[in-house]
């Protein structure tokens, strides 16, 4: 897959199929779509192309608006590697841009740039100034410029949608296994590994207290996760806590994970960690023993699921 960014850089000549959209999380029924894109584009010998923008447009459109995303663009160009799309293309949105008319968008980026032969998208896009334009303009567009459409369906389109919500509510409820399994794979956090107070450290625990890399990342719920993470190419479980730390008057919320049998020095380094089975709640202990003896009972826990997993 090739990257292009923004759409001036593609030089490709290659006629073209397009598919057009945010594909937030890359989660299963994103892939459906594209599987359709990638098989629609070798059986007529053109190229499979992705069109996508950054920043999401409501960041910039409805900058008041709290926007949490599946993906950071890092993550979403790594799992979209795997699809076997031919090009990517990111494209920064901006107000300038949104003001383009829909034959201005349609004319100098589809099909003067992009070379399009076929637009696969759903019976519900919507695009150009004001979003006023809908297939049917984009259809009388294919009639003039030389392209087909075809629409997704109003089923795989709703699955879509389902999949997105079902993704977000399970992580805001903590419950990743069911994130995961509309994903197709775990629901990752990437960032770098910061130092936070050490406390644990002190109790034979020491974490990595990890800085996401973005802040409109979505961060699951409040509470004790088992989690993985490629360390110095070994891959290892830990527990990781997500809250403010109540007990020892912690303030700030924290993502911190403590690595079963690893004793790496993790500081400064990026880490990429995967969230596998909610424990329990974020908990305010009577006292620093009461807190320990939950760490060791999430251990115990943790260790059990290794064991039956690995």
């Amino acid at each position: 897959m090739q990257e292009h960014r923004p759409a001036s850089a593609y030089t490709n000549k290659t006629p073209s199929v397009i598919t057009i959209g945010t594909f937030d999380g890359v989660h299963i029924g994103h892939k459906a779509i594209l599987k359709k894109l990638v098989a629609s584009a070798k059986k007529d010998n053109l190229d499979s192309v992705l069109l996508t923008f950054f920043p999401h447009p409501r960041m910039v459109l409805q900058k008041e608006a709290s926007i949490q995303m599946l993906n950071t663009l890092s993550e979403k160009k790594a799992l979209l590697e795997q699809t076997g799309l031919d090009h990517l293309i990111i494209h920064p949105f901006t107000h300038q841009f949104s003001r383009l008319t829909a034959v201005e968008y349609v004319r100098d980026i589809l099909v003067n740039k992009l070379h399009a032969k076929k637009i696969i998208i759903g019976y519900d896009h919507r695009f150009g100034r004001n979003r006023t334009a809908t297939i049917s303009d984009l259809k009388e567009f294919g009639e003039t410029y030389g392209f087909e459409v075809e629409e997704i369906s109003v089923q795989e389109l709703d699955d879509v949608a389902v999949s997105s919500t079902k993704i977000r509510n399970a992580l805001k409820e903590g419950d990743v296994e069911t994130a995961n399994n509309y994903l197709g794979y775990s629901y990752m956090i990437t960032g770098t590994v910061v130092k936070g107070k050490g406390i644990g450290a002190t109790w034979n625990y020491p974490t990595a207290n990890l800085q996401p890399s973005d802040t409109y990342k979505l961060i699951p719920k409040n509470g004790v996760y088992i989690t993985q993470a490629k360390i110095e190419a070994d891959l290892k479980y830990g527990i990781t806590s997500i809250g403010t730390n109540p007990t020892v008057g912690g303030k700030s919320r924290t993502i911190e994970t403590f690595f079963l049998d690893t004793d790496a020095n993790l500081y400064d380094k990026p880490l990429q960690l995967e969230f596998l089975k909610f424990i329990r709640e974020e908990e305010t202990f009577e006292n620093v023993e009461a807190l320990k003896s939950a760490i060791q009972q999430d251990e115990k826990v943790a260790r059990a699921y290794v064991r039956t997993h690995e």
